[in-house]
């Protein structure tokens, strides 16, 4: 069994002060990093969904996750690194233009199905979404082309394919 399995827990909890902290203590208090944690309200006001991406093993991660399920707060969690699902992560960042290279940065960022969002004469700045692999590719890319001046990402949000819905109990 790998020891650096990448999980995706997607948690809907109630969406009031404090919430967040606690089941981030879940996981850092067993020494795990969260590598990405995205969290905004639902369709339902009174829940809002969390995203968090971790390594670590699968017996351990599922101990934590059947932990948090014991918070006051959470209404349904679920890993989905054993499920099929669909991710998404946005990225934004500032470029600098050098010399010849505005055309190059305008090809990489079309070849990846990037937008470019605002132009000066020496920068760039560039909104792409996709999997964590293809962010990560299209950085590793336009990072050889043009020094990068500013960058933020989203973090992950996922879903299962299908009709599986997380949902809270009935």
């Amino acid at each position: 069994m790998r020891q650096d399995q990448r999980h995706i827990i997607s948690i809907l909890l109630q969406n009031e002060a404090g919430a967040l902290a606690r089941v981030a203590g879940m996981f850092s208090a067993r020494g795990y990093n969260i590598e990405s944690l995205s969290v905004a309200p639902t369709h339902d006001p009174t829940l809002s969904r969390l995203t968090l991406v971790t390594y670590g093993s699968d017996a351990v991660v599922e101990q934590i996750v059947k932990q948090s399920r014991k918070l006051v707060e959470i209404v349904e969690i679920v890993d989905l690194a054993g499920s099929d699902h669909l991710e998404a992560e946005l990225v934004m960042l500032k470029v600098a233009v050098e010399g010849s290279s505005a055309r190059e940065i305008v090809d990489c960022v079309r070849r990846h199905r990037g937008l470019i969002l605002d132009e000066t004469e020496t920068t760039r700045t560039v909104q792409l979404t996709g999997t964590g692999a293809e962010v990560n590719g299209f950085l590793a890319e336009l990072s050889g082309i043009a020094p990068v001046l500013e960058l933020v990402r989203s973090g992950t949000a996922a879903l299962a394919r299908g009709a599986a819905v997380l949902s809270a109990p009935a």
